[in-house]
């Protein structure tokens, strides 16, 4: 409609031009608009705005020529000149209500757009470390990268989701010996106290809790298995009550099998094998979360060898060089980077030979532009400072302005308003999955992508399990199965019945054919036509802006409108209270127009639409 509205005035203009009535003058957009108020009409216009000075004429002047030389007729019922030169449209019922035909036609087609042109587009998002269970926060990276992809899709971008996994560096060798410290305590507990495997894993973990509540050390003889944990790392540790389960696996496995091996060979076994098995850990709780990865990026592949003995670190230095951006100093490999506007410049490799963190994201950004043609990263907040250097580093690659970063602020998580107690450091943590596991996949996708990702959110679980109006995820998802019951019992069907069947073929045989949008005159079912017709819109703005969360707040809006319409409008008759068999029908198909578009939307963000509750 937009469209027809601008082609309405480009040609009003030229008539009023040629009538003399306004001198010449190109204008290439109408500047066609959403009015905010409902009573300024459906479209407004603000070309005589935009043309004032190129017309030398007052702007309402302009809009008053432009109107007197509009063709109305069909979808436009009257159109009048408001303010200081707006020109706002009204249209009919039947064009107004012809959105609801469209979704029903379109299904869960319904308000895609090129608005990507095909662009093929990386999102990178999540990539903890897999040495150890996702918290909250990853999860919440989860929601907004996973519902991001999901709306640039049906936006017209060409997109891939990638989990970088960080599996090369000192951190794999940390929680190696992690694991091989916590097994040696095991084994030895259940040799010298004959305690079980079970026994032996409680008592670690009760040591462990006690050195977690002992926050000033003031009682080291209450955990001394964690004290000597600590020492045997030097305090390099991976402190969590899942590393004692990741162990007593390995005894309940293998036994005692790996007490008498070298150290660093126990290491490493344990470090390959940890690794793989916090990996599918990652990969599952993903999936339950409704969220899969097209690639998985393995660190370790940057440090393969090809036939000539590079590296894909090796090769991206080495384009760095011919380019003038790497030199030696103090012994150690320098990014020129102040060259492209960072504050200083970055070692790739110190002295000692080591390769920096930052040399694998050279290399890994330098791969991801051979297969992409822009690159979104989702980072957390602490990692603002890291920006600029990757960007330096892409824009040194040949690839200005291809590279972007979100930041995502954290998670405050709540039980009934009061903070949930966590350390990082002490291990102390919800996971993701205990929070999937009691709230549910889609309540916590829900409320972990409705603000902003640059805001800070507070996720109560008491509220977010709460099923009633008052929470938001719920009130949608009740919106969509008010209108599936509606929806069978028009056509006379069970749940059983009617999910065999599946709710489109429902409500086809509950509708018919023949429906007249036209009957549809209250402003409550004008109010849901509008809201309907906003979407397409609102998804190409929400993949432009890289802002899913939108989506929640149009679902509740939707959901809002469509209790209102069902308080005031009869769909059904009932004893006492006839309604018109066509305007019945209409009212029906309505009705599944908003249960498609609740679905659709529901989907975008990751979130099932139930049809019974």
């Amino acid at each position: 409609m937009p469209e027809n509205i601008e082609e309405l005035v480009q040609s009003a203009l030229a008539h009023a031009q040629e009538a003399g009535e306004l001198p010449a003058f190109d204008v290439a957009d109408c500047g066609i608009e959403r009015p905010a108020d409902t009573s300024h009409g459906e479209w407004t216009s603000t070309v005589a705005l935009r043309s004032a000075k190129l017309a030398h004429q007052a702007p309402r002047a302009i809009a008053e020529a432009i109107c007197r030389h509009l063709e109305l007729g069909g979808a436009v019922e009257k159109v009048e000149v408001a303010g200081p030169g707006f020109i706002n449209f009204y249209l009919s019922p039947a064009a107004k209500n012809a959105v609801f035909g469209t979704v029903r036609a379109e299904g869960a087609d319904f308000a895609r757009s090129n608005v990507g042109g095909g662009q093929k587009v990386q999102v990178e998002f999540v990539s903890a470390n897999p040495v150890g269970p996702m918290h909250v926060g990853h999860g919440r990276w989860v929601a907004i990268g996973d519902s991001l992809c999901r709306v640039m899709e049906h936006a017209g971008y060409d997109v891939e989701r990638e989990y970088y996994i960080n599996d090369h560096g000192s951190q794999m060798d940390v929680f190696g010996g992690s694991l091989s410290v916590r097994y040696l305590q095991l084994v030895s507990l259940m040799r010298d106290r004959g305690m079980s495997l079970a026994e032996a894993h409680a008592a670690l973990e009760a040591d462990r809790v006690a050195f977690v509540d002992d926050e000033e050390g003031a009682r080291p003889e209450e955990h001394p298995f964690q004290n000597a944990f600590m020492e045997a790392l030097g305090g390099n540790a991976y402190g969590g009550g899942y590393i004692i389960d990741e162990a007593a696996h390995i005894v309940e496995v293998d036994g005692e099998r790996w007490v008498d091996v070298a150290d660093g060979e126990r290491v490493a076994a344990f470090r390959e094998n940890g690794y793989r098995r916090m990996l599918d850990d990652i990969r599952t709780t993903c999936e339950d979360a409704h969220c899969t990865f097209d690639v998985w990026f393995s660190e370790r592949e940057l440090y393969v060898p090809d036939d000539h003995g590079d590296t894909a670190v090796d090769r991206a230095f080495k384009k760095l060089d011919e380019m003038g951006y790497l030199y030696r100093k103090d012994d150690a490999l320098w990014f020129r980077s102040t060259d492209l506007g960072d504050d200083k410049d970055r070692v790739l490799v110190k002295a000692n030979g080591e390769y920096t963190y930052f040399a694998s994201d050279v290399a890994y950004h330098w791969n991801k532009f051979q297969r992409v043609d822009h690159v979104i990263d989702i980072w957390g907040a602490d990692h603002h400072g890291y920006i600029n250097r990757v960007r330096c580093v892409c824009d040194a690659l040949g690839y200005p302005g291809r590279f972007e970063v979100l930041l995502g602020q954290l998670v405050n998580l709540l039980r009934s308003g009061k903070p949930v107690r966590m350390s990082k450091r002490r291990g102390t943590m919800v996971t993701f999955r205990e929070l999937l596991d009691e709230v549910g996949a889609d309540a916590a996708r829900y409320t972990l992508i409705s603000r902003s990702s640059n805001q800070m959110i507070d996720f109560d679980i008491d509220a977010v399990k709460e099923k009633s109006n008052a929470n938001p995820v719920y009130y949608v998802q009740y919106a969509h199965a008010r209108i599936c019951s509606i929806l069978r019992r028009a056509a006379g069907l069970s749940a059983e019945e009617a999910d065999a069947l599946g709710m489109d073929e429902v409500a086809r045989r509950a509708i018919g054919d023949e429906v007249d949008f036209a009957l549809l005159t209250d402003p409550t079912e004008l109010a849901l036509a509008r809201k309907l017709s906003e979407l397409e819109e609102l998804i190409a703005s929400c993949a432009r802006d890289r802002a899913p969360f939108r989506l929640t707040h149009y679902a509740e809006e939707l959901a809002g409108a469509y209790h209102a319409f069902y308080h005031d409008c009869q769909v059904l008759p009932s004893e006492g209270r006839p309604v018109d068999a066509a305007l019945s029908r209409a009212r029906l198909a309505a009705c599944d127009a908003v249960r498609i578009v609740l679905a659709l939307v529901l989907d975008l963000v990751g979130v099932s639409a139930p049809e019974v509750m």
